[in-house]
């Protein structure tokens, strides 16, 4: 063999490698997004859900007002947000409200025998379930990502082509404390 013909080999396999490792950061780069994506499709079919919720409320809690406007504006947050951090910081304090909202409601009997307020309910809890799952996937996939990015010489296809590490989905320091209940 000629020197041209190992140059054109040589040059051949190190274009095959970096084509395998790019397409490997996009496929993993698109599953994030996937997995964010299903992230959003919880989180608004939650949001979907608050306006009936507080309506059923409104009706049985005449002294908790500051709840339901916090609900409320929490919703709003979360439609207005433009990030995946401020989604997730206004998807935290909506959490926060309808578990406000689902304890105060114990002390209104006619609200907790409401059969519309129960079957919201446990829609609402569903759908905090698949937004935990949903939350732990796009963690996963995120993960991936990211330790794939750091492997060499992924590392310096990544850094060149401008792929960047992408944040995990965390509980704020307020989900972090014990839940403190009183009799």
């Amino acid at each position: 063999m000629d020197t041209l013909t190992i140059i054109l080999i040589v040059i051949g396999v190190v274009l095959l490698a970096l084509i395998i490792l790019y397409n490997g950061l996009i496929r993993l780069k698109n599953q994030v997004a996937n997995a964010w994506a299903q992230i959003d499709v919880q989180l608004k079919r939650r949001n979907d859900l608050i306006p009936n919720l507080v309506e059923t409320v409104r009706g049985y809690i005449k002294y908790e007002k500051t709840i339901l406007e916090n609900i409320t504006k929490a919703r709003a947050s979360i439609m207005e947000s433009d990030s995946l951090e401020k989604k997730a910081k206004a998807s935290n304090v909506l959490t926060d409200s309808l578990k406000s909202l689902f304890a105060v409601a114990e002390n209104y009997p006619k609200l907790r025998a409401n059969q519309s307020f129960l079957q919201l309910q446990e829609e609402l809890a569903g759908t905090e379930n698949k937004i935990a799952y949903a939350r732990q996937s796009y963690n996963d996939r995120v993960m991936e990502f990211n330790t794939k990015m750091q492997k060499f010489p992924n590392n310096l296809v990544a850094k060149t082509l401008g792929f960047n590490p992408r944040e995990l989905f965390q509980a704020t320091e307020k989900e972090k404390k014990n839940i403190e209940v009183k009799f």
